[in-house]
Protein backbone atom coordinates (compact mmCIF):
# COMPACT_ATOMS: atom_id res chain seq x y z
CA UNK A 1 0.00 0.00 0.00
CA UNK A 2 1.54 3.58 -1.01
CA UNK A 3 2.09 6.01 1.74
CA UNK A 4 -0.27 9.04 1.83
CA UNK A 5 2.82 11.62 2.03
CA UNK A 6 5.71 11.84 -0.71
CA UNK A 7 8.37 9.76 1.16
CA UNK A 8 10.94 12.93 0.11
CA UNK A 9 9.06 15.03 2.11
CA UNK A 10 9.61 13.08 5.24
CA UNK A 11 13.42 12.40 4.64
CA UNK A 12 13.91 16.57 4.57
CA UNK A 13 11.80 17.31 7.43
CA UNK A 14 9.56 19.19 4.71
CA UNK A 15 5.99 18.62 6.26
CA UNK A 16 7.04 16.67 9.26
CA UNK A 17 9.31 18.34 11.64
CA UNK A 18 12.42 16.73 12.89
CA UNK A 19 11.20 15.60 16.48
CA UNK A 20 8.56 13.39 14.90
CA UNK A 21 10.56 11.16 12.47
CA UNK A 22 13.08 8.70 13.46
CA UNK A 23 15.78 7.43 10.96
CA UNK A 24 16.78 3.57 11.82
CA UNK A 25 19.71 1.57 9.90
CA UNK A 26 18.76 -1.40 10.73
CA UNK A 27 15.92 -3.49 12.53
CA UNK A 28 15.68 -3.02 16.09
CA UNK A 29 12.75 -3.97 17.97
CA UNK A 30 13.18 -3.27 21.25
CA UNK A 31 14.14 0.44 20.68
CA UNK A 32 11.41 0.67 18.01
CA UNK A 33 8.46 -0.18 20.10
CA UNK A 34 9.52 1.77 22.82
CA UNK A 35 9.08 4.86 19.92
CA UNK A 36 5.88 3.30 18.61
CA UNK A 37 4.51 3.53 21.98
CA UNK A 38 5.74 7.10 22.62
CA UNK A 39 4.09 8.11 19.79
CA UNK A 40 0.94 6.25 19.53
CA UNK A 41 0.48 7.84 23.53
CA UNK A 42 0.72 11.53 21.29
CA UNK A 43 0.86 13.49 24.85
CA UNK A 44 1.24 16.58 23.59
CA UNK A 45 -1.38 16.21 20.60
CA UNK A 46 0.37 16.34 17.83
CA UNK A 47 -0.35 13.32 15.45
CA UNK A 48 2.06 10.76 16.53
CA UNK A 49 5.03 9.81 14.00
CA UNK A 50 6.90 8.46 11.62
CA UNK A 51 9.84 5.67 12.04
CA UNK A 52 12.10 5.24 8.85
CA UNK A 53 13.90 2.02 8.76
CA UNK A 54 17.04 1.02 6.70
CA UNK A 55 18.72 4.33 6.74
CA UNK A 56 21.99 5.81 8.08
CA UNK A 57 21.57 8.97 9.84
CA UNK A 58 24.01 11.62 10.03
CA UNK A 59 23.84 14.79 12.03
CA UNK A 60 19.86 14.53 11.70
CA UNK A 61 20.18 13.95 8.18
CA UNK A 62 19.04 10.75 6.39
CA UNK A 63 22.83 9.37 4.32
CA UNK A 64 22.39 9.43 0.95
CA UNK A 65 22.70 7.34 -1.33
CA UNK A 66 19.91 5.11 1.22
CA UNK A 67 21.38 2.04 2.55
CA UNK A 68 18.20 0.16 2.18
CA UNK A 69 16.86 -3.39 3.16
CA UNK A 70 16.75 -6.61 1.15
CA UNK A 71 13.36 -8.05 0.28
CA UNK A 72 13.72 -11.08 2.93
CA UNK A 73 14.23 -8.21 5.80
CA UNK A 74 11.44 -6.55 5.24
CA UNK A 75 9.32 -9.54 5.13
CA UNK A 76 10.98 -11.16 8.09
CA UNK A 77 10.33 -7.68 10.21
CA UNK A 78 6.94 -7.64 8.81
CA UNK A 79 6.12 -10.77 9.76
CA UNK A 80 7.50 -9.96 13.19
CA UNK A 81 5.54 -7.24 13.54
CA UNK A 82 2.46 -9.24 13.92
CA UNK A 83 3.25 -10.61 17.62
CA UNK A 84 4.89 -7.88 18.66
CA UNK A 85 1.68 -5.27 17.59
CA UNK A 86 -0.18 -7.70 20.16
CA UNK A 87 2.43 -7.44 23.57
CA UNK A 88 1.08 -3.43 23.02
CA UNK A 89 -1.30 -2.69 26.38
CA UNK A 90 -3.86 -2.42 24.88
CA UNK A 91 -2.92 -3.38 21.38
CA UNK A 92 -1.75 -1.22 18.83
CA UNK A 93 -1.28 -1.74 15.10
CA UNK A 94 0.70 0.89 13.12
CA UNK A 95 0.55 1.52 9.42
CA UNK A 96 3.37 0.06 7.66
CA UNK A 97 4.41 0.78 4.13
CA UNK A 98 7.11 -0.21 1.38
CA UNK A 99 9.06 2.66 -0.37
CA UNK A 100 11.77 2.33 -2.65
CA UNK A 101 14.59 5.36 -2.90
CA UNK A 102 17.82 5.40 -4.62
CA UNK A 103 16.69 2.48 -5.47
CA UNK A 104 17.00 0.82 -2.55
CA UNK A 105 13.65 -0.39 -0.84
CA UNK A 106 12.99 1.05 2.89
CA UNK A 107 10.36 0.56 5.75
CA UNK A 108 8.08 3.11 6.58
CA UNK A 109 6.12 2.70 10.23
CA UNK A 110 3.59 5.42 10.40
CA UNK A 111 2.76 5.65 14.00
CA UNK A 112 -0.86 7.71 14.12
CA UNK A 113 -2.13 9.10 17.39
CA UNK A 114 -4.03 6.15 19.33
CA UNK A 115 -7.55 6.61 19.90
CA UNK A 116 -7.15 4.39 23.53
CA UNK A 117 -4.31 5.63 24.79
CA UNK A 118 -2.45 6.17 27.30
CA UNK A 119 -0.21 2.67 25.97
CA UNK A 120 2.44 0.99 27.36
CA UNK A 121 4.52 -1.79 26.13
CA UNK A 122 7.84 -3.92 27.64
CA UNK A 123 11.10 -2.06 27.93
CA UNK A 124 12.44 -5.06 26.16
CA UNK A 125 9.97 -6.54 23.99
CA UNK A 126 12.18 -9.44 23.00
CA UNK A 127 13.17 -10.49 26.44
CA UNK A 128 11.71 -13.22 28.48
CA UNK A 129 10.83 -11.61 30.94
CA UNK A 130 8.88 -8.66 30.09
CA UNK A 131 8.45 -5.40 31.94
CA UNK A 132 5.89 -2.84 30.84
CA UNK A 133 6.10 1.09 30.69
CA UNK A 134 4.51 3.93 29.89
CA UNK A 135 6.62 5.93 26.83
CA UNK A 136 6.06 9.34 25.77
CA UNK A 137 8.29 12.00 23.28
CA UNK A 138 10.34 14.38 24.95
CA UNK A 139 11.77 16.36 22.05
CA UNK A 140 13.10 13.90 19.60
CA UNK A 141 13.74 10.98 22.08
CA UNK A 142 10.94 8.20 23.37
CA UNK A 143 11.36 8.16 27.04
CA UNK A 144 9.78 6.44 29.94
CA UNK A 145 7.12 8.90 31.64
CA UNK A 146 7.31 9.50 35.29
CA UNK A 147 4.41 9.41 38.19
CA UNK A 148 3.28 12.36 37.09
CA UNK A 149 3.27 12.01 33.50
CA UNK A 150 1.27 9.08 34.11
CA UNK A 151 -1.16 9.89 35.52
CA UNK A 152 -1.43 12.51 32.94
CA UNK A 153 -1.42 9.63 30.45
CA UNK A 154 -4.31 8.34 32.17
CA UNK A 155 -6.26 11.24 32.52
CA UNK A 156 -6.08 11.77 28.83
CA UNK A 157 -8.12 8.18 27.86
CA UNK A 158 -11.09 8.93 25.66
CA UNK A 159 -9.52 12.64 25.49
CA UNK A 160 -9.48 12.54 21.24
CA UNK A 161 -8.80 15.86 19.69
CA UNK A 162 -11.99 16.94 17.91
CA UNK A 163 -10.86 16.78 14.15
CA UNK A 164 -10.04 12.99 14.92
CA UNK A 165 -13.48 12.24 16.19
CA UNK A 166 -16.09 10.34 14.27
CA UNK A 167 -18.83 12.39 13.18
CA UNK A 168 -22.18 10.18 13.01
CA UNK A 169 -24.16 12.51 11.46
CA UNK A 170 -22.25 12.56 8.02
CA UNK A 171 -21.94 9.79 5.72
CA UNK A 172 -18.70 8.48 3.50
CA UNK A 173 -20.68 10.39 1.16
CA UNK A 174 -20.06 13.52 2.34
CA UNK A 175 -16.35 12.98 1.87
CA UNK A 176 -15.37 14.13 -2.12
CA UNK A 177 -12.74 12.08 -3.73
CA UNK A 178 -12.21 14.86 -6.11
CA UNK A 179 -10.97 16.85 -3.10
CA UNK A 180 -9.11 14.04 -1.94
CA UNK A 181 -7.39 13.40 -5.39
CA UNK A 182 -6.33 16.94 -5.60
CA UNK A 183 -4.67 16.92 -2.48
CA UNK A 184 -2.59 13.52 -3.08
CA UNK A 185 -1.71 15.13 -6.40
CA UNK A 186 -0.32 18.37 -4.43
CA UNK A 187 1.45 15.82 -2.17
CA UNK A 188 3.17 13.82 -4.93
CA UNK A 189 1.63 10.62 -3.27
CA UNK A 190 1.74 7.51 -4.82
CA UNK A 191 -1.75 6.77 -3.06
CA UNK A 192 -3.09 8.79 -5.96
CA UNK A 193 -2.85 5.82 -8.58
CA UNK A 194 -4.45 3.57 -5.92
CA UNK A 195 -7.42 5.31 -5.34
CA UNK A 196 -8.34 3.94 -9.31
CA UNK A 197 -8.32 1.08 -8.04
CA UNK A 198 -9.46 0.97 -4.49
CA UNK A 199 -13.21 2.21 -3.26
CA UNK A 200 -13.66 5.50 -1.43
CA UNK A 201 -13.62 3.25 1.86
CA UNK A 202 -10.69 1.88 1.35
CA UNK A 203 -8.57 4.84 0.26
CA UNK A 204 -9.89 7.07 3.48
CA UNK A 205 -9.14 4.03 5.42
CA UNK A 206 -5.66 4.14 4.26
CA UNK A 207 -5.32 7.62 5.19
CA UNK A 208 -7.03 7.02 8.64
CA UNK A 209 -10.02 9.70 7.82
CA UNK A 210 -12.95 6.87 8.94
CA UNK A 211 -13.84 5.13 11.78
CA UNK A 212 -16.53 2.69 12.76
CA UNK A 213 -17.85 -0.66 11.55
CA UNK A 214 -17.29 -1.98 8.25
CA UNK A 215 -20.81 -1.78 7.98
CA UNK A 216 -21.08 1.74 8.73
CA UNK A 217 -18.05 3.91 8.51
CA UNK A 218 -18.60 7.17 9.58
CA UNK A 219 -15.80 10.03 8.11
CA UNK A 220 -13.77 11.55 10.69
CA UNK A 221 -14.15 15.60 11.17
CA UNK A 222 -10.89 16.16 9.61
CA UNK A 223 -12.13 14.65 6.87
CA UNK A 224 -15.19 17.13 6.81
CA UNK A 225 -12.58 20.47 7.40
CA UNK A 226 -10.69 19.38 4.31
CA UNK A 227 -12.37 17.39 2.00
CA UNK A 228 -16.27 18.74 1.81
CA UNK A 229 -17.27 22.05 -0.16
CA UNK A 230 -19.77 23.25 3.20
CA UNK A 231 -17.65 22.43 5.92
CA UNK A 232 -20.37 25.08 7.54
CA UNK A 233 -23.07 22.65 7.09
CA UNK A 234 -20.80 20.01 10.12
CA UNK A 235 -19.64 22.96 11.94
CA UNK A 236 -21.44 26.00 11.79
CA UNK A 237 -19.64 29.18 11.41
CA UNK A 238 -17.34 27.88 9.36
CA UNK A 239 -16.36 30.64 7.44
CA UNK A 240 -14.19 34.00 7.38
CA UNK A 241 -15.62 37.44 7.88
CA UNK A 242 -14.04 40.07 6.41
CA UNK A 243 -14.92 44.22 7.74
CA UNK A 244 -13.43 46.99 5.68
CA UNK A 245 -13.36 50.18 8.27
CA UNK A 246 -12.06 52.91 6.39
CA UNK A 247 -12.22 55.71 9.15
CA UNK A 248 -11.30 53.03 11.46
CA UNK A 249 -13.71 50.23 13.83
CA UNK A 250 -15.12 53.33 15.61
CA UNK A 251 -17.36 54.63 12.77
CA UNK A 252 -20.24 53.22 11.53
CA UNK A 253 -19.22 53.35 8.38
CA UNK A 254 -17.74 50.02 6.60
CA UNK A 255 -17.83 47.64 3.98
CA UNK A 256 -18.30 44.19 4.54
CA UNK A 257 -16.75 41.36 1.97
CA UNK A 258 -18.91 38.17 0.93
CA UNK A 259 -18.25 35.66 3.50
CA UNK A 260 -15.81 33.08 2.28
CA UNK A 261 -16.75 29.34 2.79
CA UNK A 262 -15.28 25.99 1.69
CA UNK A 263 -12.54 23.69 2.72
CA UNK A 264 -10.00 25.18 5.53
CA UNK A 265 -7.36 24.87 2.67
CA UNK A 266 -9.71 27.23 0.31
CA UNK A 267 -10.70 29.49 2.64
CA UNK A 268 -6.97 30.36 4.11
CA UNK A 269 -6.25 30.63 0.07
CA UNK A 270 -9.55 33.36 -0.79
CA UNK A 271 -8.98 35.04 2.83
CA UNK A 272 -5.33 35.58 1.64
CA UNK A 273 -6.19 36.45 -2.01
CA UNK A 274 -8.82 38.69 -0.39
CA UNK A 275 -6.49 40.84 1.74
CA UNK A 276 -3.83 40.76 -1.08
CA UNK A 277 -5.91 42.20 -4.09
CA UNK A 278 -7.74 44.97 -1.74
CA UNK A 279 -5.01 45.56 0.96
CA UNK A 280 -1.84 45.23 0.00
CA UNK A 281 0.15 47.66 -0.88
CA UNK A 282 4.36 47.53 -1.26
CA UNK A 283 6.43 50.50 -1.43
CA UNK A 284 10.03 51.57 -2.60
CA UNK A 285 12.22 53.88 -0.59
CA UNK A 286 15.26 55.61 -1.73
CA UNK A 287 17.79 55.65 0.85
CA UNK A 288 20.40 59.08 1.16
CA UNK A 289 24.06 58.38 -0.01
CA UNK A 290 23.16 54.59 -0.98
CA UNK A 291 22.14 53.17 -4.80
CA UNK A 292 19.56 50.39 -3.68
CA UNK A 293 16.50 51.32 -2.73
CA UNK A 294 14.61 49.66 -0.09
CA UNK A 295 10.93 47.54 -0.82
CA UNK A 296 8.76 47.57 2.11
CA UNK A 297 4.75 46.27 2.56
CA UNK A 298 2.31 48.19 4.42
CA UNK A 299 1.08 44.22 5.91
CA UNK A 300 3.85 41.82 4.19
CA UNK A 301 1.91 38.76 3.02
CA UNK A 302 4.12 35.97 4.81
CA UNK A 303 2.67 37.30 8.53
CA UNK A 304 -0.98 37.63 7.47
CA UNK A 305 -0.50 33.54 5.84
CA UNK A 306 0.37 32.78 9.51
CA UNK A 307 -1.78 34.62 10.86
CA UNK A 308 -4.66 33.48 8.82
CA UNK A 309 -3.89 29.80 8.63
CA UNK A 310 -3.31 29.50 12.33
CA UNK A 311 -6.35 31.10 13.12
CA UNK A 312 -7.94 28.23 11.12
CA UNK A 313 -5.91 25.36 12.62
CA UNK A 314 -6.29 26.76 16.36
CA UNK A 315 -10.12 27.81 16.20
CA UNK A 316 -12.70 25.48 18.03
CA UNK A 317 -14.64 24.20 15.43
CA UNK A 318 -17.42 23.39 18.14
CA UNK A 319 -18.21 27.02 18.73
CA UNK A 320 -20.30 29.04 17.00
CA UNK A 321 -18.21 31.47 16.11
CA UNK A 322 -16.57 32.56 12.84
CA UNK A 323 -12.77 33.72 12.10
CA UNK A 324 -13.07 37.64 12.12
CA UNK A 325 -11.15 39.60 9.87
CA UNK A 326 -11.71 43.71 11.04
CA UNK A 327 -9.09 46.02 9.00
CA UNK A 328 -8.94 49.46 9.66
CA UNK A 329 -6.17 52.12 8.38
CA UNK A 330 -4.42 51.65 11.24
CA UNK A 331 -3.78 47.76 11.26
CA UNK A 332 -5.58 44.50 10.43
CA UNK A 333 -7.01 42.09 13.33
CA UNK A 334 -7.48 38.32 13.00
CA UNK A 335 -9.48 36.82 15.63
CA UNK A 336 -10.58 32.95 16.15
CA UNK A 337 -12.76 31.61 18.97
CA UNK A 338 -11.35 29.04 21.19
CA UNK A 339 -7.93 30.24 22.97
CA UNK A 340 -4.61 29.01 23.13
CA UNK A 341 -3.94 25.91 25.50
CA UNK A 342 -3.76 27.54 28.79
CA UNK A 343 -0.38 26.46 29.87
CA UNK A 344 0.36 29.41 27.35
CA UNK A 345 1.25 32.66 29.35
CA UNK A 346 0.39 36.08 28.16
CA UNK A 347 3.60 36.95 28.82
CA UNK A 348 4.74 34.26 26.38
CA UNK A 349 2.77 35.70 23.58
CA UNK A 350 4.41 39.24 24.02
CA UNK A 351 8.18 37.44 23.96
CA UNK A 352 6.80 34.83 21.53
CA UNK A 353 8.24 31.89 23.60
CA UNK A 354 5.46 29.52 22.99
CA UNK A 355 5.86 25.73 24.20
CA UNK A 356 1.98 24.80 24.14
CA UNK A 357 0.99 21.22 26.19
CA UNK A 358 -2.01 20.16 23.71
CA UNK A 359 -3.08 20.95 20.26
CA UNK A 360 -6.77 21.27 19.37
CA UNK A 361 -6.81 20.01 16.04
CA UNK A 362 -3.97 17.69 15.47
CA UNK A 363 -4.71 15.80 11.94
CA UNK A 364 -5.88 19.44 10.49
CA UNK A 365 -2.29 20.62 11.20
CA UNK A 366 -0.65 18.36 9.54
CA UNK A 367 -2.85 18.12 6.58
CA UNK A 368 -2.01 22.03 6.32
CA UNK A 369 2.11 21.61 7.02
CA UNK A 370 1.78 19.28 4.36
CA UNK A 371 0.35 21.72 2.15
CA UNK A 372 2.61 24.35 3.15
CA UNK A 373 0.25 26.41 4.92
CA UNK A 374 1.38 26.27 8.09
CA UNK A 375 5.32 26.35 9.54
CA UNK A 376 6.08 23.91 12.23
CA UNK A 377 4.67 23.84 15.45
CA UNK A 378 4.90 26.63 17.83
CA UNK A 379 6.44 28.76 14.86
CA UNK A 380 3.62 30.81 14.06
CA UNK A 381 4.01 33.73 16.27
CA UNK A 382 7.89 33.72 15.90
CA UNK A 383 7.34 33.73 12.68
CA UNK A 384 5.01 36.70 12.20
CA UNK A 385 7.03 38.74 14.71
CA UNK A 386 10.20 38.15 12.30
CA UNK A 387 8.62 38.87 9.31
CA UNK A 388 7.24 42.10 10.05
CA UNK A 389 10.44 43.19 12.16
CA UNK A 390 12.31 42.12 9.00
CA UNK A 391 9.98 45.08 6.97
CA UNK A 392 10.33 47.59 9.23
CA UNK A 393 7.13 46.65 10.95
CA UNK A 394 5.94 47.83 14.05
CA UNK A 395 5.62 44.38 16.60
CA UNK A 396 2.36 43.15 16.32
CA UNK A 397 -0.16 42.49 19.59
CA UNK A 398 -1.26 38.83 20.49
CA UNK A 399 -4.57 38.72 23.32
CA UNK A 400 -6.78 36.58 24.75
CA UNK A 401 -8.60 35.99 27.96
CA UNK A 402 -8.23 34.35 31.34
CA UNK A 403 -10.91 32.02 30.12
CA UNK A 404 -9.09 31.43 26.91
CA UNK A 405 -12.33 31.98 24.72
CA UNK A 406 -10.79 33.80 21.53
CA UNK A 407 -7.14 34.83 20.32
CA UNK A 408 -6.89 38.16 18.59
CA UNK A 409 -3.55 39.30 16.49
CA UNK A 410 -3.32 42.58 15.65
CA UNK A 411 -0.71 43.63 12.29
CA UNK A 412 0.09 47.38 12.44
CA UNK A 413 0.02 48.90 9.14
CA UNK A 414 3.84 49.49 8.25
CA UNK A 415 4.58 53.33 9.31
CA UNK A 416 5.67 54.87 5.62
CA UNK A 417 2.05 53.86 4.90
CA UNK A 418 0.86 56.01 7.56
CA UNK A 419 1.14 59.23 5.59
CA UNK A 420 -0.84 58.15 2.96
CA UNK A 421 -3.19 56.67 4.73
CA UNK A 422 -4.15 60.62 5.47
CA UNK A 423 -4.41 61.76 2.30
CA UNK A 424 -8.18 62.30 1.63
CA UNK A 425 -9.02 60.86 5.09
CA UNK A 426 -12.20 62.75 6.79
CA UNK A 427 -10.40 62.62 9.48
CA UNK A 428 -8.14 65.18 8.33
CA UNK A 429 -9.97 66.81 6.89
CA UNK A 430 -12.06 67.71 9.84
CA UNK A 431 -8.83 69.66 11.01
CA UNK A 432 -10.19 72.64 8.97
CA UNK A 433 -6.90 74.45 9.18
CA UNK A 434 -3.11 74.35 10.39
CA UNK A 435 -3.90 77.53 12.55
CA UNK A 436 -6.23 74.93 14.27
CA UNK A 437 -3.33 72.35 14.65
CA UNK A 438 -1.24 74.67 15.94
CA UNK A 439 -3.71 75.36 18.45
CA UNK A 440 -3.88 71.87 19.70
CA UNK A 441 -0.11 71.34 19.54
CA UNK A 442 -0.24 74.81 22.23
CA UNK A 443 -2.42 72.93 24.49
CA UNK A 444 -0.40 70.28 24.71
CA UNK A 445 2.36 69.89 27.72
CA UNK A 446 5.86 68.36 27.06
CA UNK A 447 4.43 64.87 28.96
CA UNK A 448 1.08 64.48 26.13
CA UNK A 449 3.74 64.27 23.74
CA UNK A 450 5.98 61.84 25.27
CA UNK A 451 3.06 60.02 25.92
CA UNK A 452 2.24 60.03 21.99
CA UNK A 453 5.74 59.44 20.69
CA UNK A 454 6.34 56.48 23.42
CA UNK A 455 2.74 54.92 21.86
CA UNK A 456 3.72 54.96 18.51
CA UNK A 457 4.02 51.44 19.12
CA UNK A 458 1.06 49.83 21.68
CA UNK A 459 1.93 50.36 25.25
CA UNK A 460 -0.13 49.49 28.08
CA UNK A 461 -1.14 51.89 31.30
CA UNK A 462 2.20 51.21 33.45
CA UNK A 463 4.86 50.91 30.26
CA UNK A 464 3.96 54.85 29.30
CA UNK A 465 3.61 56.13 33.10
CA UNK A 466 6.51 54.18 34.17
CA UNK A 467 8.74 53.50 31.73
CA UNK A 468 7.71 56.52 29.31
CA UNK A 469 6.92 59.17 31.88
CA UNK A 470 9.18 58.26 34.76
CA UNK A 471 5.94 58.20 36.99
CA UNK A 472 3.80 55.87 39.49
CA UNK A 473 0.90 53.81 37.99
CA UNK A 474 -2.13 56.17 39.59
CA UNK A 475 -5.24 56.92 38.17
CA UNK A 476 -4.48 60.47 38.52
CA UNK A 477 -1.52 60.15 36.47
CA UNK A 478 -3.54 58.62 33.52
CA UNK A 479 -6.13 61.37 33.86
CA UNK A 480 -3.70 63.69 33.23
CA UNK A 481 -1.67 62.53 30.34
CA UNK A 482 -3.63 59.86 28.69
CA UNK A 483 -7.35 60.77 29.35
CA UNK A 484 -6.93 64.26 27.19
CA UNK A 485 -5.38 62.35 24.63
CA UNK A 486 -7.86 60.18 24.06
CA UNK A 487 -10.61 63.11 23.74
CA UNK A 488 -8.72 64.91 21.25
CA UNK A 489 -8.28 61.68 19.39
CA UNK A 490 -4.92 61.47 19.24
CA UNK A 491 -4.47 58.39 20.99
CA UNK A 492 -6.87 55.24 21.16
CA UNK A 493 -7.51 52.18 22.73
CA UNK A 494 -6.91 48.77 21.25
CA UNK A 495 -9.40 47.03 23.20
CA UNK A 496 -12.02 49.67 22.28
CA UNK A 497 -15.17 47.71 24.17
CA UNK A 498 -13.79 46.85 27.20
CA UNK A 499 -11.66 49.68 28.03
CA UNK A 500 -10.89 48.35 31.48
CA UNK A 501 -9.92 45.42 29.79
CA UNK A 502 -6.05 44.01 31.64
CA UNK A 503 -5.27 43.41 28.18
CA UNK A 504 -5.94 47.19 27.20
CA UNK A 505 -2.93 48.95 25.08
CA UNK A 506 -2.57 52.41 23.86
CA UNK A 507 -1.49 53.39 20.77
CA UNK A 508 -0.59 56.96 18.65
CA UNK A 509 -3.66 57.61 15.94
CA UNK A 510 -3.29 58.93 12.74
CA UNK A 511 -4.22 62.44 14.06
CA UNK A 512 -1.56 61.99 16.16
CA UNK A 513 1.25 60.84 14.22
CA UNK A 514 0.53 63.83 11.81
CA UNK A 515 1.06 66.36 15.12
CA UNK A 516 4.14 64.97 16.17
CA UNK A 517 5.74 65.12 12.74
CA UNK A 518 4.40 68.92 12.25
CA UNK A 519 5.74 69.87 15.04
CA UNK A 520 9.21 67.75 14.36
CA UNK A 521 8.82 66.63 18.07
CA UNK A 522 11.37 63.07 18.22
Amino acid sequence: MPLHIHIEDLLHHRSVESDRIEFKEGWNPDSIYRSICAFANDFENTGGGYIIVGIVEVNGVAKRPLKGLSAAEIAEIQKKMIGFNNLIRPIYSPKVFIEEVDGQQILAIWVPGGSNRPYEVPEQITASQKRYFYYIRRYANSVKADQETQQELISLANQVPFDDRPNTQASLEDVSMVLVQDHLRKMGSRLLEWTEQRSKADVLEQMLLVEGPVEHRFPRNVALMMFNEHPEKFFPATWVDVVYFPKGEGDPEFTEFPKITGPVPSMIRKTLEVLQINFLREKVIKQPGKAEAVRVWNYPYAALEEAVANALYHRDYMVREQVEIRISPNSIVILNYGGPDRSIRQEDLDNGRIRPRRYRNRRLGDFLKELDLTEGRATGIPTIKRVLENNGSYAPTFRTDNDRTFFEVEIFCQPAFLEDSLVGSDQVSDQVSDQAEEELAKSLQLEHLKVLHYTLKPAKRKEILVDGLGLANHTDNVRRYIDPLLEKGLLDRTIKDRPNSPLQQYITTDRGRELLKNIGFE
